[in-house]
């Protein structure tokens, strides 16, 4: 019998946790199961519904992700059920019964431009992660296999993967259209071929990249106020930005840029009559300025 080791990582404040697998659980495609009733194919998935604070399950050959609700931390549960499904697996049951077959859902792929130049948003008819994450380069991106694949192409320089887009940076000495097809091919094969696009090193708490696990009211405030106003319209252009801190004697809030908004022409005019004018309307007194600390 096959000894399963498995690796669980969680973000404060991010309610997915990833469970990574040594081994593959033979699940011919990536799945996602929002209550007991939905996990009728997969004995493991409901059980894991028997926790009172999980709210959906996605398997995958190598990985489980799991969504918790929000009255408790991952923090609190996270040894528990990885200890469960560690045990589960190494006890020999049935990950999947053995008539559960794929619905067939052709993938497509279109291309579309951002404000960015050098950025071209490659819009997917599928969820690609739970989480936004960003490589830089190619050792960023060791474990993620498709976006290895894609940083194997000489014109890319960095790739930043949303719900179900991705956003390619090129290199500016070559021109889009000549590469778009090439893109669009690669990431459709890997799709198809189910390769990665994540890693757990690279998980990314799509509200926060925050690390300080003490937040104050006023860092709350402001996460909240990207992510309701501010993310849908960056993300709709392939984009975003993140909350890095909040600096009172000077009343600054520190932000990321990712994706499109990295480098891009347009940013300084966002920040400043987007991002800044509504935190200074929204919170008046305590807002003066928004900075970009990589860019």
């Amino acid at each position: 019998m096959e000894s399963f080791n498995i690796n669980a990582k969680s973000e404060l404040g991010n309610p997915i946790a990833h469970f990574q697998i040594d081994k593959p659980l033979g699940v011919p495609y990536s799945k996602k199961f929002n209550n007991i009733d939905d996990a009728q194919d997969s004995p493991l998935v409901q059980k894991l519904f028997y926790l009172p604070f999980v709210k959906s399950v996605t398997l995958n050959n190598q990985s489980i992700l799991i969504e918790r609700f929000n009255i408790l931390e991952w923090e609190e549960v996270i040894e528990e059920v990885n200890d469960q499904i560690k045990n589960y697996l190494n006890s020999g049951e049935v990950v999947l019964k053995s008539d559960f077959t794929e619905k067939k859902v052709p993938i497509s792929i279109y291309a579309e431009s951002t404000p960015n130049p050098s950025v071209m948003k490659f819009v997917a008819n599928k969820k690609l992660v739970e989480t936004n994450v960003e490589y830089k380069n190619i050792e960023d991106a060791k474990g993620a296999s498709l976006a290895i694949e894609l940083f194997n192409l000489p014109y890319v320089k960095e790739v930043f993967v949303s719900e179900n887009y991705i956003s390619i940076t090129k290199f500016d000495l070559t021109e889009w259209d000549p590469i778009i097809q090439e893109i669009r091919g690669l990431i459709v094969k890997g799709l198809e071929q189910k390769k990665v696009l994540f890693n757990l090193i690279k998980i990314d708490n799509s509200k926060s990249e925050v690390e300080n696990t003490n937040l104050t009211d006023i860092d709350k405030k402001i996460i909240s106020i990207l992510d309701e106003y501010i993310q849908p319209a960056v993300a709709s252009d392939g984009g975003s930005i993140v909350f890095d801190s909040y600096i009172p004697e000077s009343q600054s809030v520190n932000v990321i840029l990712q994706g499109a908004c990295s480098g891009c022409p347009s940013s300084t005019l966002t920040l400043k009559n987007g991002i800044e004018n509504m935190l200074k309307e929204m919170m008046p007194g305590l807002v003066e300025n928004v900075t970009a600390i990589n860019g």
